[in-house]
């Protein structure tokens, strides 16, 4: 469980241990995020608002990491704000309960994740046991542990940057700047600007690039959404300015793209 609130930290945890649980406690996303890696939970109950790398950063990190990206994780927040919720389930959070709580409430919710969790374990035992040639011989611990020792951890600036691409790829339409980015990511604009180049060969700036033209690319295709609106979806403040770019780009307009595409298809 991660929380900064001291007492309410106290409170749940001394709660859900009279559950039987075992729960580990941290008071920020940063100690919650190293305390998953060293010793991965089957859940994590996690704030929202904190200082420094806050629920939905830490949730970011957690989703990134190989390590960790299959833990259930239930938000927990005093915003009763539909926005907040919606953005904690995008990121992969699986719940969200509002404070202040009914204990029950979550018992309840904490029992059916672990449930659905341990099910999936199940489903991935069973299809691997099913695909393999050579049964293979039971382990000696519990067959159903949901979070088997990782064979390798990936570089802490891998886990940052694919966080990165991940917030860039979902939120194109926003005015994202180097300095929201690592806000979002719970660090600071140098260290992302170096993981960037180490791990991806470019920088931030030209991945957002990239990811808008991209999308700009499949949403000619696929859609009849004017330029205007596909401008809208990507970023853009103008469809001109969308248009210079995509030229630069694709070496063509957004319309001759878009006609060229659909003849190649109507030939084929």
């Amino acid at each position: 469980m991660v929380d900064d609130e001291r007492e309410e930290l106290r409170v749940l945890t001394d709660l859900l241990r009279r559950q039987s649980y075992h729960v580990r406690s941290a008071a920020d996303g940063a100690a919650g995020y190293q305390s998953a890696l060293a010793q991965p939970p089957d859940l994590i109950l996690l704030d929202v608002r904190m200082p420094v790398v806050d629920g939905f950063a830490a949730c970011r990190l957690l989703k990134a990491d190989p390590v960790t990206r299959d833990i259930p994780v239930l938000f927990l927040s005093a915003l009763d704000d539909p926005d907040e919720r919606v953005a904690g389930l995008a990121i992969g959070g699986v719940d969200f309960i509002t404070k202040p709580y009914h204990p029950a409430e979550v018992f309840a919710r904490v029992r059916i994740h672990l449930e659905l969790a341990g099910m999936r374990a199940a489903a991935a035992v069973a299809v691997v046991a099913a695909t393999t040639v050579q049964p293979a011989p039971a382990p000696a611990s519990n067959v159903s542990q949901l979070h088997p020792e990782p064979h390798f951890h990936p570089h802490p600036d891998a886990v940052v940057t694919d966080a990165a691409m991940r917030l860039i790829d979902d939120n194109l339409a926003a005015p994202l700047t180097l300095a929201g980015i690592a806000r979002a990511l719970g660090t600071y604009e140098k260290r992302l600007s170096q993981a960037f180049r180490q791990q991806a060969g470019i920088t931030v700036f030209a991945y957002l690039a990239e990811a808008r033209m991209m999308r700009g690319r499949q949403l000619l295709v696929d859609t009849d959404m004017t330029v205007q609106q596909i401008a809208e979806q990507t970023g853009f403040r103008s469809a001109a300015n969308f248009a210079t770019a995509f030229r630069e780009h694709a070496e063509a307009t957004p319309t001759a793209y878009r006609q060229s595409v659909r003849r190649a298809v109507g030939d084929a």
